[in-house]
């Protein structure tokens, strides 16, 4: 009885665990062919839930009417499709490029119709846009003319190149992609068109070129220039800016354009003045900065392979989506350009997989943010929908971008708590933390977060809120220990312990007067290098002494500067590598240095320069502590004066550097800068050197090892 009891009860187990599995919501169980990560402030790759599941593939069955037999149906398949546009019914258009027709989709995927303007058939169509009122505007590649439809598909006008005097002779007019503004004006996106897009007028006239890149110019740009004679630099290749490769519009009438090519600025947003809204101020100065996007999960084999983003959409919450055509990734901006989501995933070439685009070629959304990308080679459309992970960070971070800092804490929360290591959701937190006043809360998170800027705002606040309370009791401390001062000086004046100190005999201890010798050479660095080199005043105990002390300061000054002014701080830092680089460079200084000096008149001998290189260095052990205690009392509006400290220390070591070598060397001023050039030329080449030794050193252990296994093999 008791068996068949616990049998029973087994059995009851057994059914209540199936009936909880089949009513589990799918997307916890859903599988997607790709993974889904997110980099955080410092670089560092964190793997999230799907943010987009794969829902289906449509396009694929199209049939047209046999030409032969119209009353039959014959397979006519996408060929080479370029481009793909939404409207606002959500019905699908595609630039079907290689059968010279736009395909017409309901929102469901069903054929409605094919577009070929028999009037003037297309050529090979790579972009098109649909306005308001139903028009369609089709970039005819082939043609090199833009054409307008209305929304029966018959022809209203061309677009043909425009004739203007601030057009150049060497520009080729061949529309690839294209906008049309509530004014009827057209923004167009010509093939290697680095001037920008073309700006047209309803009746095509031309108006100027909007939102063209910069070129980019390298240092080793900057030396042909300055080196080279007018006819070398005009033998050189042009050096142009990237030419835009698509362009998009979103509901507010911001123009996106996405550029391959370049190391940054990839992606835009450009308000009507052209103006880019993506970039942003540096937090250190005044300087616009330019983005880099573009997502790179783990850096590929060819390393000359980078991101290149060749089309983009811009879905009804302001999110910038764009596809990389050369690494296959999908990548997820907010309106200001802060990364949300990358994803993509390889898949054999034999093999089509859902989800897995083989070579994106355009994207779109419809008014669902439901994501379309087109995928040239497979001829289809793969439709994404939002996951319940991607919908709540969409939800969090539009009312986080709102302002409505307070009501995203509790989508923020249910973020971190379905993945503790997604950083929007420490910074949303943060933000509605300080909205509320919890500044201490706030900071913390911020800091979490890696977000400069309001860590700096936050730590502001706190320091107010202090001062505020205690600025009674700091102005007595001071008023107190001012007066305590003033009489102590007073009436102490006169007295025997007084005159003793005053007239104090040096130290008979000869490390201690070496150490102190330290301090002349900051006030007398001339003479006070010379009494090393001819008065004996310094040993190498004292040397070590100051070299390690040194070295140690600006171990603390690297890992203990506050993070406003040290973001790597939030991550672990490694102390023995600084002190390794310190080392190293010290040490190749030194080396460096006297040989140039034996070869170049010098009369130092190389204990000479090594005392006097670890001397030079006394600055960092008078103010390395501290500058980094002060830098944990400042915020980023004092970051100026910090900046300015630093900047004066690193110059004074240097300043001591260059007396150090006059002074043992016995140099002119001339003589001195000539040696200290060469002294750097030498250690770039002793650093060229070695790494080149020790790559040659592990190719030869390599090829060693080859060997060996060759042997032992056979």
């Amino acid at each position: 009885m008791n068996k068949r009891h616990s049998f029973r009860s087994l059995l009851l187990v057994l059914l209540v665990v199936l009936m909880t599995v089949s009513i589990w919501p799918v997307s916890a169980f859903a599988y997607v062919p790709y993974d889904t990560n997110y980099k955080d402030s410092f670089g560092q790759l964190v793997w999230t839930q799907s943010a987009y599941n794969p829902v289906a593939a449509l396009g694929r069955d199209i049939y047209v009417p046999d030409p032969k037999d119209p009353s039959k149906q014959v397979y006519s398949p996408l060929v080479q499709p370029k481009d793909l546009f939404i409207d606002s019914k959500d019905h699908i258009y595609i630039a079907d490029t290689g059968n010279s027709r736009i395909v017409h989709l309901d929102e469901k995927g069903q054929l409605l119709r094919i577009l070929d303007v028999k009037e003037s058939p297309l050529k090979k169509p790579e972009g098109l846009f649909i306005d308001q009122k139903g028009d369609i505007y089709v970039a005819d590649t082939g043609n090199k003319r833009v054409v307008r439809l209305d929304n029966n598909g018959k022809l209203m006008k061309e677009f043909k190149q425009p004739t203007s005097k601030f057009l150049p002779d060497t520009f080729k007019y061949d529309p690839i992609k294209l906008v049309v503004d509530k004014r009827g004006f057209l923004y167009i996106a010509t093939l290697g068109g680095y001037q920008g897009l073309l700006q047209l007028d309803p009746d095509g006239n031309f108006l100027s070129f909007f939102g063209a890149n910069k070129t980019e110019f390298s240092v080793m740009d900057a030396f042909k220039r300055l080196v080279y004679t007018r006819e070398m630099y005009l033998r050189e290749i042009s050096k142009l800016p990237g030419s835009v490769a698509s362009v998009t519009i979103d509901q507010n009438g911001l123009i996106y354009t996405a550029t391959k090519e370049v190391a940054s600025g990839q992606l835009k947003k450009l308000n009507i003045a052209g103006k880019d809204l993506l970039a942003f101020k540096d937090e250190f100065s005044d300087s616009v900065t330019t983005k880099s996007f573009g997502e790179v999960r783990f850096p590929p084999k060819d390393k000359l392979q980078k991101p290149q983003l060749s089309d983009l959409t811009v879905d009804r919450s302001g999110n910038i989506t764009a596809i990389d055509s050369t690494l296959k990734y999908v990548n997820q901006y907010d309106g200001n350009g802060n990364l949300l989501f990358f994803w993509g995933g390889s898949s054999p070439a034999s093999s089509n997989r859902l989800g897995v685009v083989k070579t994106p070629s355009a994207i779109a959304n419809n008014s669902k943010n439901e994501l379309f990308i087109l995928d040239e080679e497979n001829g289809a459309v793969q439709m994404f929908r939002l996951s319940e992970f991607g919908a709540l960070v969409h939800k969090a971070n539009q009312l986080t971008q709102d302002g409505r800092y307070e009501e995203s804490e509790k989508p923020w929360q249910e973020v971190l708590r379905l993945n503790a290591y997604y950083t929007p959701a420490v910074l949303g937190l943060a933000k509605a933390a300080y909205k509320k006043g919890e500044f201490e809360k706030a900071e913390r998170l911020f800091f979490e977060a890696g977000f400069v800027q309001g860590y700096s705002d936050a730590y502001w606040q706190i320091r107010l809120q202090w001062f505020q309370k205690h600025f009674g009791l700091l102005m007595n401390i001071v008023l107190i220990g001012g007066l305590a001062l003033y009489l102590l000086n007073r009436f102490t004046r006169n007295t025997s312990w007084r005159k003793a100190w005053k007239h104090r005999k040096p130290s008979e201890i000869p490390l201690v007067n070496q150490l102190k010798h330290a301090f002349y050479i900051l006030k007398h660095p001339l003479d006070g290098f010379a009494a090393i080199r001819y008065e004996g005043k310094g040993s190498m105990l004292s040397s070590a002494i100051l070299f390690l002390v040194s070295a140690a300061s600006f171990c603390v000054m690297r890992a203990g500067t506050d993070f406003m002014f040290n973001p790597s701080a939030a991550q672990e830092i490694n102390l023995v590598t600084i002190f390794t680089q310190f080392v190293i460079v010290w040490f190749g200084w030194v080396i460096s240095n006297y040989l140039i000096s034996t070869i170049y008149r010098g009369e130092g001998r190389f204990r000479d320069v090594v005392y006097g290189s670890s001397y030079a260095l006394f600055p960092f052990v008078l103010l390395g502590l501290p500058l980094t205690f002060l830098s944990k009392l400042m915020t980023l509006s004092e970051a100026a004066i910090f900046s300015f400290l630093e900047t004066a220390l690193i110059a004074w070591v240097a300043l001591l550097m260059v007396w150090k070598v006059q002074a043992m060397q016995n140099y002119s001023v001339g003589e001195t800068g000539m040696n200290i050039f060469l002294s750097m030329a030498t250690m770039t080449i002793l650093g060229v050197l070695i790494f080149v030794t020790f790559g040659l050193t592990n190719e030869l252990k390599d090829f060693f090892y080859s060997v060996y296994q060759e042997v032992t093999i056979r």
